[in-house]
């Protein structure tokens, strides 16, 4: 896997003219092949373009139909024409998967390329602190467009574990297993300081990419 690129000077298209980063926070996608992409990043099109909801592949993809339900969705854009994606003016990033995965924070996800497969990853606590109860797993030959609060930092985990605030974890290879770890005593020095500590572990052959930030604050009722 070719590990992303940041530097401001190469936000541009990484193999051809159908992802184009036409700034670094607005990604433009062209079509003829079809491309899933989180509801509600969307922010213009031209051509005929068909949007569909993406649901469940088969009676038996639980785990699947519950991800692409309510909330955290996903559409289906087709046709030929081209369309603008982007999310609360983060930054845009693509990583070109061949033949591999990545597990990735769903809250930074804009699109990928419809030839690749998908899955909804349950981490048990660890999810619900990553970014809700499902991480999502794309595999396969492709290109994958990610945003990040900030720019992007890539942490190399073969070199010894690599702990991570939840929150500010955009992705990961999927060859990782990621395990929580809990140090009380760090509860007032880390992320937002709520009292309890959380880490995300990461250790092996993989990456890591973070965001500089702890995400954006948590909705509370009134």
């Amino acid at each position: 896997m070719r590990s992303p690129i940041f530097d401001k000077d190469n936000f541009r298209d990484p193999s051809t003219d159908r992802w184009v980063l036409e700034s670094s926070r607005l990604l433009r996608t062209g079509f003829g092949p079809g491309v899933i992409a989180r509801k509600g990043v969307m922010v213009a099109y031209r051509g005929g373009l068909d949007f569909a909801h993406q649901g469940s592949k088969s009676v038996g993809q639980f785990f699947k139909k519950q991800f692409t339900g309510e909330g955290k969705g996903l559409m289906h854009v087709t046709g030929q024409g081209e369309a603008w994606f982007a999310n609360r003016a983060q930054q845009v990033f693509m990583m070109e998967l061949e033949n591999e995965g990545i597990t990735l924070n769903t809250d930074h996800l804009l699109a990928f390329d419809d030839t690749l497969q998908y899955e909804p990853r349950m981490l048990g606590n660890a999810g619900l602190l990553a970014g809700g109860l499902f991480n999502l797993e794309i595999g396969g030959t492709g290109t994958v467009a990610l945003t990040s609060d900030g720019t992007p930092f890539v942490l190399d985990a073969s070199q010894g574990p690599v702990y991570t605030d939840p929150q500010a974890t955009v992705a990961w290879s999927a060859n990782l297993q990621p395990t929580l770890k809990n140090d009380f005593k760090m509860g007032s020095l880390i992320g937002r300081g709520s009292g309890e500590a959380f880490q995300l572990a990461f250790h092996g052959q993989g990456f890591v990419v973070i965001q500089p930030s702890e995400g954006w604050p948590l909705q509370t009722s009134s």
